[in-house]
């Protein structure tokens, strides 16, 4: 079935709804289910009349917004593949991806297009469209309000891409993940379940995939009056005041996100009511961030979810279900608790071997080397919604594997199991620390260190051996090492360092990014 279809179903079952509300020239703008469903279709006859066909990729350069999503339904329901590459990658990197897939055509902002001016790649895609009026070399996007809407869909298979983005594995060269309308409807499916969709109900929605799935369950989509590129530094104010408008009940974002909008209510002296539901992951969430959520986020039950670009979600817990227990452990060494895989997934720990490929295996050999409770290793997945692998096998052989002809995907995080069936995260495979003293996990170390109110973030580094713990403080405070070193004594640290900064990754701004620490 193409995606399309159930995405659009909703414009017959509530078609003066508002699906998508964004906001331009500090105005909030809401489409109804009805309009997205007409201006898809008059966008996919232009697509059509200028030679674009099923197969054929379309390269999106646009922010979150309501013509971003006519876009994608437009291009699906003429069976193109919608790719996207992060432009701030930097020229070089835009050229490599788009040389492993070069798209037919481009459908980019006005600002965008000025990229090629430096990229020779997308200087080379044959059909340019542009949702400014005017720009030099491309057609206006405007051309489609003048032309009758499209209303069928292009016939598809589960297995007919949909999706295409770019990720970099360990080498660092680009990998195209694709996901295929099959792959899409069953991650709606997960995630509706999973988030507890409630048809009818307004969400603030900052990741693009859960758009998706909420178009699907016939919810609103309030996209943040904010620069979501950058989630760690956005101004709150916009983004309460439409939470004050259009009161959303539950909402889905890295921490970094949640963050500023607490930061936001504080300065402000208020809390933020009617929320039910808040979701966030993306990044480790530690237990000091979900209390402080819990704070200004009054009566909404704050819960961590666990997944990755390739499988989304995987796992999830909320505040209220940790125990007194569960927070000793956390600060004292056991990792950062994800809660229980969601039903539709397999997750096994295997036999930490991260960095060299798994040959094919039977169901016996691969028993053998899966591991029970309290034994840590690395964390594999497999499920309908578990990227099957990547464009030409590149990237497979790091990241996959089969059993009995399964595939199951290597998260390269490496977990253990507790008695109860819930699984625990101790870090990246490629972070944890060997040396005469045995293993140490990034999370263990982390988790714990974040127990003391003045510690904003930690990173555990290895260094000439030497387990070397830093720490970023909350604003002018001063960390008191002999008073942590004491806490984490289980840890045998040789350094605590207090240093101004610890680098985060781009896309969520709250993981640490190791590759950038400098000591």
């Amino acid at each position: 079935m193409n995606i399309a279809q159930i995405l659009l179903e909703q414009a017959d079952v509530r078609p003066d709804a508002p699906a998508i509300i964004d906001r331009a020239h500090a105005v909030d703008h809401a489409m109804t289910f009805a309009e997205l469903n007409s201006a898809s279709g008059r966008a996919a006859r232009l697509l059509s009349d200028l030679g674009l066909a099923a197969g054929d990729a379309a390269l999106i350069l646009q922010p979150m917004s309501a013509a971003l999503y006519v876009t994608l339904l437009a291009l699906f329901r003429i069976g193109m593949v919608a790719m996207f590459i992060d432009p701030s990658a930097g020229r070089k990197q835009i050229d490599r991806c788009l040389a492993i897939h070069p798209p037919k055509a481009l459908i980019a902002s006005g600002k965008a297009h000025l990229l090629r001016l430096v990229s020779p790649g997308l200087r080379r895609i044959p059909c340019k469209l542009s949702f400014s009026h005017f720009v030099p070399g491309a057609i206006s996007w405007q051309r489609s309000d003048n032309l009758s809407p499209l209303t069928d869909c292009c016939p598809c298979t589960a297995n007919t891409p949909a999706l295409m983005t770019f990720t970099s594995g360990s080498t660092g060269a680009p990998k195209a993940a694709v996901r295929s309308h099959g792959f899409l409807i069953e991650q709606h499916r997960v995630l509706a379940r999973t988030l507890e969709h409630q048809p009818g109900t307004c969400d603030l929605t900052t990741l693009p995939i859960f758009v998706l799935a909420n178009l699907a369950s016939g919810i609103t989509s309030l996209i943040p009056a904010a620069d979501l590129r950058y989630p760690g530094t956005i101004d709150p104010r916009p983004v309460l005041d439409q939470i004050d408008r259009w009161k959303p009940v539950t909402s889905a974002a890295s921490p970094a996100f949640f963050e500023r909008l607490c930061d936001g209510c504080s300065d402000r002296k208020r809390t933020v009511t009617g929320f039910q539901r808040i979701f966030t992951g993306g990044a480790p969430v530690f237990p000091d961030q979900i209390d402080h959520f819990g704070r200004f986020f009054s009566g909404a039950r704050i819960i961590t979810v666990y997944g990755s670009t390739e499988a989304e979600p995987i796992a999830h817990i909320s505040r209220d279900e940790l125990t007194d227990a569960d927070r000793k452990a956390m600060t004292g060494g056991k990792g950062l608790l994800a809660g229980k895989p969601v039903a539709e997934i397999k997750t096994r720990v295997i036999r930490a071997d991260w960095g060299r490929p798994i040959e094919p295996m039977d169901s016996a050999a691969f028993e053998k080397i899966c591991l029970g409770p309290e034994a840590a290793g690395e964390i594999v997945v497999s499920g309908r919604h578990v990227l099957p692998g990547y464009l030409n096998g590149v990237g497979d052989e790091e990241t996959k594997f089969r059993v009995d002809g399964t595939i199951w995907h290597r998260t390269g995080d490496d977990g253990v199991w507790d008695q109860d069936g819930r699984l625990w995260l101790l870090g990246r495979a490629g972070a944890v620390i060997k040396d005469k003293h045995g293993s140490l996990y990034p999370f263990s170390v982390e988790c714990a260190a974040r127990s003391d109110p003045d510690v904003k973030v930690a990173a555990l580094i290895g260094k000439n051996g030497r387990r070397i713990l830093l720490v970023q403080t909350r604003e002018t405070a001063r960390i008191n090492t002999q008073k942590l070193s004491d806490m984490l004594a289980w840890a045998q640290l040789d350094e605590i360092r207090q240093i101004e900064r610890i680098p985060l990754d781009r896309r969520h701004n709250a993981k640490v990014d190791y590759t950038k620490l400098e000591i």
